[in-house]
């Protein structure tokens, strides 16, 4: 992981790199959603209603696997000081912030013709909220102390912390008497028929790839501007 360490190294890869997940990402994003829309059948139970199942399950996916990189290049900013540790998890944290939206809105829209209502303080709803605001926040405060120095520590273990909550949402359903199913799609098995299910794999990879290209976006947007930055400072000082 240190051989990348350096940012000249790693913008050697990540530039090419970022638009290969782009090009992936929007062919198996575009498959996967008509897919969903189009060409699947309705459920035989929850109607034309089950459709968002494949863009709400990878939103799920994506806004939790986003705090558990920021949970990761927080520990790698604390223990090892790895200079893009730090530039890491500020570019993953508005694609999670964005993602685990995505999974608040489409839930509700799901919620509202298979529960009666918009919102409910379920424990998987409730959960995922929660995770949303700690995106806010860690935003927040990464911001401000990007103000003060490159050195700060408040938001990696700001982000260390806030894993706590990822348990909480992936057990929420068998913890609390919840209004959420239960998991209906894990790694060996699914309770969904094939036929229905086929488009979820694309949106999920295309999705992902298109996660990958925002962050390497972000992360070499801000190496720029560092790099800007730390220019008009050796110019000011001559």
């Amino acid at each position: 992981m240190h051989r990348f360490a350096n940012p000249a190294r790693f913008l050697k890869i990540a530039r090419p790199a970022t638009s290969w997940l782009l090009g992936i990402g929007l062919v198996l994003s575009a498959i996967g959603i008509v897919g969903a829309l189009a060409i699947i059948p309705p459920d035989y139970l929850q109607g034309q209603t089950a459709r968002i199942l494949h863009i709400h399950v990878p939103a799920a996916w994506l806004g939790m696997g986003g705090w558990t990189g920021i949970a990761v290049a927080s520990a790698m900013q604390i223990i090892w000081r790895h200079p893009l540790a730090g530039v890491a998890a500020r570019a993953i944290a508005p694609a999670g912030a964005l993602f685990a939206l995505i999974c608040l809105a489409t839930g509700s829209i799901w919620g509202r013709p298979t529960w009666g209502t918009w919102w409910e303080w379920d424990g998987r709803l409730t959960s995922m909220l929660v995770l949303f605001f700690l995106y806010c926040g860690y935003m927040a405060l990464s911001a401000a102390e990007q103000e003060r120095g490159p050195d700060g520590r408040a938001a990696p273990i700001f982000g260390l912390v806030g894993a706590i909550n990822l348990p909480i949402i992936h057990y929420s359903v068998l913890w609390w008497n919840t209004l959420h199913q239960g998991e209906s799609i894990t790694l060996t098995r699914s309770s969904i028929a094939p036929a229905l299910l086929w488009p979820l794999p694309f949106t999920l990879l295309g999705f992902s790839a298109l996660f990958g290209a925002v962050v390497l976006l972000r992360m070499r947007t801000e190496l720029a501007a560092n790099k800007v930055e730390a220019r008009l400072r050796r110019a000011s000082a001559e």
